[in-house]
C-alpha cells in the first residue's frame, strides 16, 4: 500500500496530461529572432586609446546623431577595422550611456565646456539631460556663463584702457575703486565719512551728556553741543554730496543712475540737510512730525555702507534672486495671521478685561505669537483660545522654516561666485604682473649688455644679437624680445642720426 501511495500523485498527474521530466522530450531551441547581419554586428570604438564595443543597431536608435548616421564612416580604419576618434574617453562614457539607455547624465566633477564641446562633436542636444541631473547641467551652466561675461568685461575693459575718455576712467574708478591709488584714497575717505555721520546721529540722543550739579533736567548731546554736531553734519554732508554729483557726471546713463536704488538712497541720506537750510527750523520743545520724518531719514545713510561691504551687496542680491520664496512667506504669513486673528477675537472677546478688542488687535498678537517673540502684552484665557495660541505658534514655526532652506542656498551660491570671481581676477593680475616683471627684466638685460659692450667698443647690432642664443643664460624668447627692442630702436631713430 505504501508503494501505491507513492505513485498515486503521478498517477493523477498523468490524468491531467503531466508527463514525467524522465520521459519528456528536449526543450525546444530558442527562437531566433530575425535580425539583419548589419544589426547583429558589433561595433568598436577607439577613443584615444580605450576601447568600446556596442552593438551597430544601439547607436543607429539615433540617425541625427554623429555615430547613428554615415558620418561615423569617415572616422573607419579599415587596418584595424574599427572607429578612431581623438576625444575625450572620460566624457564619451557618458554619450554610450545616452545611445544604451536614451538617458543623458552629467556628473558634477566634469568641466562644463569639455562636456558641451563633446555633446556638440557627437551630434547630441544638452536637452536630453536627464531630471536627476539637469539641475546641476543648469548650475555649471550659469557660473560658467558669467565667469566667461567677467572675464570678457575685464579684459576689454583693460584692453581699451588708454581710449577712456575722462568720464570712463572716472566712472570705473567708481565701480572699482583698485584700479589706482585716487580711486582707492577716496572710497575709504567716504566710508570714513559713513561711519562717522551714522555714530553722531546715535550719539547726538544720549542723554546726560554732561552733568552738572545745578541742572535738574537731562541734555541730550546734540542739545549742548548743537554746534559741534552742525559742522561735523555739514562735512559729512559735503563729501556724500561731491560724491553724487562726480557719480552724476560719470554716468554712461545719468537716467538710468538717478532712477537707481543706490541713487535714491543717497538722495534721501542729504536732503534733510537742505531742507533745515533753506526751512525755518522751529523751537526743539514743538518740532513738528515733518521735521521729526527730515531726522529719520538720516539714518538712511546706513544704506552706503553697501557700495562699500561685499557681504551686504551679496545679501541684496540674494534677497532679489528669492523675491518668489519671500513672497510665498509673506501671503502665507498673512493668510494664517487673517484666520488665527479672526478665531481669537471670536473666542475671547465675550471674557471680562480682554485685550481683544478687535481683529487688528488679535492679528497684533498673533504676530508676536507665529514669530515665537512672546512679549506677553496679550494672553488668551479661555480653553478655545489657549488651544489655537499654540497652534498658532506651531504654524508660525512651520510657514517661517519653509522657505529658509532656499534662501540659505542662494545666499551661497551667489558668495561662492563672488568668491570665485574674486579669485580669478587676482590670478589674472598676478599673471599680468609677472608678464610685466619679465618683459621689464628682459629689457634691462639687453639695455646692461649693450652699455657694457659700447663701453668696451666691441658693440654691434648683429653680433649682439646672433651671441643671444648661444648664452646659456638667455633663451630663443628672451633673444627674440631682444631682437624686437633693437628693430624698434632702429626703426625710431631720427634722420639726423641714421645720416650721422
Amino acid at each position: 500500500m505504501a508503494s501505491v501511495a507513492a505513485w498515486l500523485p503521478f498517477a493523477r498527474a498523468a490524468a491531467i496530461g503531466w508527463v514525467p521530466l524522465a520521459e519528456a522530450t528536449r526543450m525546444p531551441p530558442p527562437p531566433l529572432t530575425s535580425r539583419s547581419s548589419g544589426e547583429d554586428e558589433r561595433m568598436k570604438i577607439n577613443i584615444s586609446g580605450s576601447l568600446f564595443e556596442t552593438w551597430r543597431h544601439t547607436v543607429e536608435k539615433y540617425p541625427d546623431t554623429l555615430l547613428g548616421s554615415n558620418e561615423r564612416d569617415f572616422f573607419y580604419d579599415e587596418d584595424a577595422e574599427e572607429y578612431f576618434f581623438d576625444r575625450d574617453p572620460e566624457l564619451f562614457r557618458h554619450v554610450l550611456n545616452y545611445y544604451r539607455t536614451g538617458k543623458l547624465h552629467y556628473s558634477k566633477g566634469e568641466c562644463i565646456s569639455a562636456y558641451e564641446d563633446e555633446l556638440a562633436f557627437f551630434g547630441i542636444t544638452p536637452d536630453v539631460i536627464g531630471y536627476c541631473c539637469f539641475e546641476d547641467y543648469r548650475d555649471r551652466k550659469r557660473e560658467n556663463s558669467e565667469r566667461i561675461y567677467d572675464d570678457a568685461m575685464s579684459e576689454s575693459g583693460d584692453a581699451h584702457q588708454p581710449l577712456m575718455s575722462f568720464r570712463e576712467r572716472m566712472w570705473r574708478a567708481f565701480e572699482n575703486p583698485h584700479t589706482s591709488t585716487a580711486a582707492l584714497v577716496f572710497y575709504y575717505v567716504t566710508g570714513f565719512f559713513i561711519a562717522i555721520s551714522v555714530l553722531a546721529n546715535i550719539v547726538e540722543t544720549v542723554p546726560n551728556c554732561m552733568s552738572f550739579p545745578n541742572m535738574h533736567t537731562p541734555v541730550s548731546c546734540g542739545k549742548r553741543y548743537k554746534l559741534s554736531f552742525f559742522c561735523l553734519d555739514t562735512a559729512c554732508v559735503a563729501i556724500f554730496t561731491v560724491e553724487y554729483l562726480l557719480r552724476l557726471f560719470a554716468a554712461p546713463d545719468r537716467c538710468h543712475f538717478m532712477r537707481s536704488v543706490m541713487s535714491v538712497i543717497d538722495v534721501v541720506a542729504i536732503m534733510p540737510y537742505y531742507i533745515t537750510l533753506i526751512v525755518p527750523t522751529p523751537d526743539e520743545s514743538s518740532v513738528s512730525g515733518a521735521f521729526v520724518t527730515l531726522r529719520v531719514f538720516r539714518v538712511f545713510r546706513i544704506f552706503k555702507f553697501s557700495r562699500h561691504s561685499q557681504g551686504l551687496r551679496i545679501l541684496g542680491y540674494t534677497l532679489k534672486s528669492c523675491a518668489s520664496e519671500l513672497g510665498f512667506l509673506l501671503f502665507s504669513l498673512s493668510m494664517a495671521i487673517i484666520i488665527f486673528a479672526t478665531i481669537m477675537f471670536y473666542a475671547e472677546r465675550s471674557q471680562p478685561g480682554t485685550t481683544f478688542l478687535s481683529i487688528p488687535d488679535s492679528a497684533w498678537y498673533t504676530i508676536v505669537t507665529m514669530t515665537t517673540l512672546g512679549y506677553g502684552d496679550m494672553v488668551p484665557k479661555t480653553m478655545v483660545g489657549k488651544i489655537v495660541g499654540g497652534v498658532c505658534s506651531l504654524s508660525g514655526v512651520l510657514v517661517i522654516a519653509l522657505p529658509v532652506p532656499v534662501i540659505v542656498s542662494n545666499f551661497s551660491r551667489i558668495y561662492q561666485q563672488n568668491q570665485r570671481a574674486d579669485k580669478r581676477k587676482a590670478q589674472r593680475k598676478s599673471r599680468l604682473a609677472r608678464i610685466r616683471l619679465a618683459k621689464n627684466a628682459s629689457g634691462t638685460a639687453f639695455v646692461a649688455k649693450k652699455k657694457a659692450m659700447e663701453a668696451q667698443g666691441l658693440f654691434d647690432e648683429d653680433v649682439v644679437f646672433q651671441d643671444l642664443p648661444n648664452n646659456a643664460n638667455t633663451n630663443m624668447f628672451e633673444a627674440q624680445h631682444h631682437h624686437l627692442l633693437r628693430c624698434l630702436e632702429r626703426a625710431t631713430k631720427s634722420p639726423r642720426q641714421s645720416l650721422s
